[in-house]
């Protein structure tokens, strides 16, 4: 039943925050009173955390922390889950909220449930008379159903469970098309409803029970068939699908549209923090130009509403590929036969007097730089650590690779970066993300690659590749850093060795030994304990390859990966690793000599792009 915990006090505003869209917000505004929606991610959740479980969900949490920071005084909770009623127990223990108000969801259309939600409606409404002094005012009450106007012309769509209103900004900034958040809260359906003409408060109640129940449903309700509108627009371009960490009913909606939708899809996990915006930014600017390169044929100035400076795809023209040239970097072993690029219309000109192109993978670890020439053959490369700041980084490494090749940086047409520091290289003409310049740099080195996996300094992602080279799909690993070139660099400090004694330690072992725990610091008292257990290092780094390969499978099988496999990045020169790895796939995975490079060498290939005219 609804419930009511009203603290004699009354607040000067009637400003009362809400967090479902099954709230009967027009019912608030028909009294006076201001609704706002609660929706703002939290830094912390430090109140939350001492006061409630550690098991709520982010948004919980954050319901939580706003109301107790921020001293809301009037605050309208729909019980959809166990997580809100937990919410409302711990705000109203609290005892700073003037007039806290749950209303438990019905979870289906019957008239039972209809009945129920006009008893709450009508006993809301006493309740929040006799708390602020207002009467209901029915004029007020038909002038709140507002209809939202959408643009017309293709679109992207936000859907799943709720999405912040940081991060859905975030989204509207980066995405190269408007944006409509779809998502269970903002995803609210009345506009078009029209009440009756009627004074009679309980046949209104009775009816605007019934449209807050006939919405486009949330994946609480039963019946969720009605949720097939939002995949069906004509005019959708793109779905961002958002779940949140510890609420498996939107995960279960993406597991049944993933492999029937007809447009891209990007799945992003959050608990409603931004403590991992740099790689949720990465994946954003990822699908944006995917969308660009794929979507040409469908939905015409998919470029944009906005500038940006992502790539638009190769157009048609002579073929380019890494062949020798007198005094080049030696190719690569696997290379790329004709028709594996096409970057120049027939008539296309380069600038004038600049024939060099440089393309710079600013990562975690590494800064890698590869310089090629208007024949795409790769000039030169250099590799070396990241220091404290990536542009210096870049900068040195693009000093170095010039020098190598007896060039000066005049002679460059264009530089492209890409990489986790890609937004710091201020020296760049360019800017595109890793996924799309691993794709591209894998399908110069191997055409038939059809999956791309890439373990980084700080992340894993697996692509999906189409025959021509654009990005199909793709996975990143979640904020924590299991599987990635950091854990393994943990582990070799562990052991009392380099990366490149690990990388050969474990192609021999004895004892197939099974390590647990990704954790980072849980697998690093693992390995001590099985230190202290006098086991051999190579059955122990046999151990943490054969982890490292079963994490990564399980991205192979969240992109449907598909052989050719290149491993690209440094780890990829980690024999043991490789070999666990083509055990796990059951496959041999390609390794070019330039694996470490395939970043720069898209952004090399896409710096040339941009200096066609």
């Amino acid at each position: 039943m609804s419930e009511n915990r009203s603290i004699d006090h009354r607040s000067s505003d009637h400003k009362i925050h809400y967090e479902c869209k099954y709230t009967p917000v027009e019912l608030i505004e028909a009294f006076g009173g201001e609704p706002e929606l609660l929706n703002r991610s939290s830094d912390t959740f430090r109140q939350a955390e001492i006061l409630g479980s550690p098991n709520l969900c982010g948004f919980g949490k954050s319901v939580i922390e706003t109301a107790i920071d921020e001293h809301i005084k009037e605050l309208f909770l729909v019980n959809c889950c166990d997580t809100i009623r937990s919410a409302a127990d711990i705000i109203a223990d609290a005892g700073d909220t003037g007039f806290l108000y749950t209303m438990d969801l019905p979870h289906c259309m019957s008239q039972c449930s209809r009945e129920l939600m006009t008893a709450h409606l009508e006993d809301f409404a006493m309740r929040y008379g006799e708390h602020t002094g207002l009467t209901f005012d029915p004029d007020k009450f038909r002038q709140a159903f507002t209809t939202v106007e959408w643009p017309d012309g293709p679109y992207i769509a936000v859907i799943g469970a709720r999405m912040s209103d940081e991060l859905f900004e975030m989204v509207e900034n980066t995405l190269p098309l408007p944006c409509r958040n779809l998502s269970c809260v903002r995803g609210r359906d009345l506009g078009a409803s029209r009440p009756p003409e009627t004074d009679d408060f309980h046949r209104l109640m009775d009816w605007y029970a019934g449209e807050l129940l006939a919405q486009t449903p949330c994946m609480r309700m039963e019946d969720v068939t009605g949720r097939k509108r939002l995949f069906s627009d004509p005019d959708l371009a793109g779905v961002i699908y958002h779940t949140l960490k510890f609420c498996d009913f939107y995960s279960f909606e993406y597991s049944r549209v993933k492999d029937d939708l007809q447009v891209p899809m990007l799945k992003i996990e959050t608990d409603f923090t931004l403590q991992s915006s740099g790689q949720l930014l990465t994946r954003l600017e990822a699908f944006g130009e995917t969308l660009r390169m794929s979507a040409g044929a469908r939905f015409s100035g998919i470029s944009g509403k906005k500038e940006s400076r992502a790539p638009e795809g190769p157009a048609a023209g002579p073929a380019c590929s890494p062949e020798d040239k007198p005094g080049a970097a030696a190719a690569p072993e696997a290379g790329t036969g004709p028709e594996a690029y096409s970057m120049l219309d027939a008539d296309a000109t380069l600038e004038a007097g600049k024939k060099y192109f440089a393309g710079v993978d600013s990562g975690s670890t590494s800064t890698d730089i590869v310089i090629m020439d208007e024949a795409c053959s790769i000039v030169t490369t250099v590799i070396l650590p990241t220091g404290a700041g990536a542009e210096n980084s870049a900068a040195r490494g693009v000093a170095a690779a010039l020098e190598k090749a007896g060039l000066t940086r005049d002679d460059l047409a264009a530089l492209t970066a890409t990489g986790y520091g890609r937004g710091s290289i201020q020296m760049g003409d360019s800017q595109v993300t890793e996924i799309t310049c691993h794709a591209r740099g894998a399908h110069y080195l191997d055409p038939d690659v059809r999956t791309v996996i890439d373990i980084g300094g700080q992340d894993s992602k697996v692509i999906s590749l189409d025959p021509s080279g654009s990005v199909k799909n793709f996975v990143m690993n979640d904020k924590c850093a299991a599987g990635t070139g950091r854990f393994l660099d943990n582990m070799a400090r562990t052991l009392e060795m380099d990366l490149d004694q690990m990388s050969q330690r474990g192609l021999e072992y004895k004892e197939d030994i099974t390590i647990s725990s990704m954790c980072t610091v849980f697998a690093e008292s693992e390995v001590v304990s099985l230190i202290a257990k006098n086991k051999s290092a190579d059955d122990i780094v046999h151990g943490l390859n054969k982890s490292v390969a079963a994490k990564t499978g399980t991205l192979v099988a969240r992109v449907g990966g598909q052989e050719k496999y290149m491993m690209t990045g440094g780890v990829s020169r980690n024999r043991g690793l490789v070999k666990a790895l083509e055990e796990e796939l059951g496959c041999e995975l390609v390794i070019s000599p330039y694996s470490q490079l395939c970043g720069a060498i898209g952004a090399a290939l896409f710096a040339r792009d941009s200096s066609i005219r």
